[in-house]
């Protein structure tokens, strides 16, 4: 009897030891990063030419989290500087933070483009699609 309690309480502290090792203990905090990148980001796949109403352009160039922006409107051709982050791609425009998102047509605020379906949004009023 004393051996089989003496092989129970081995057992046990080897199971003790055994879960210790395996860190189930609390894991560290990592820090909150305002624009965490993913490993490979979906706005990779975003790469090309989207289109918008009455000849507007959205063109994103560049991959691995950093992108070459370029919006086309009416007064021409402007280029931003993007960066992925978990959301889309952020730019800074005059100034006002902007992040491009992935939506639907309806999701752009533009009648024009509301029966699409593969679309990025950069503000409601401000889409392009892809057809």
């Amino acid at each position: 009897m004393k051996i089989m309690l003496c092989h129970l309480a081995a057992i046990a502290a080897m199971a003790a030891a055994g879960c210790s090792e395996q860190g189930t203990g609390p894991r560290p905090v990592q820090p909150a990063d305002p624009t965490p990148v993913m490993d490979k980001p979906v706005a990779d796949s975003w790469v090309g030419k989207w289109h918008g109403p009455e000849g507007t352009l959205l063109q994103l160039a560049g991959g691995n989290g950093t992108y070459q922006v370029t919006i086309q409107n009416l007064d021409g051709p402007r280029t931003f500087q993007g960066k992925a982050v978990v959301s889309g791609i952020a730019f800074e425009r005059d100034g006002v933070k902007e992040v491009i998102q992935a939506s639907n047509g309806e999701g752009t605020g533009m009648k024009w483009l509301a029966e699409k379906s593969n679309c990025l949004t950069v503000r409601s009023g401000e889409g392009y699609c892809r057809d």
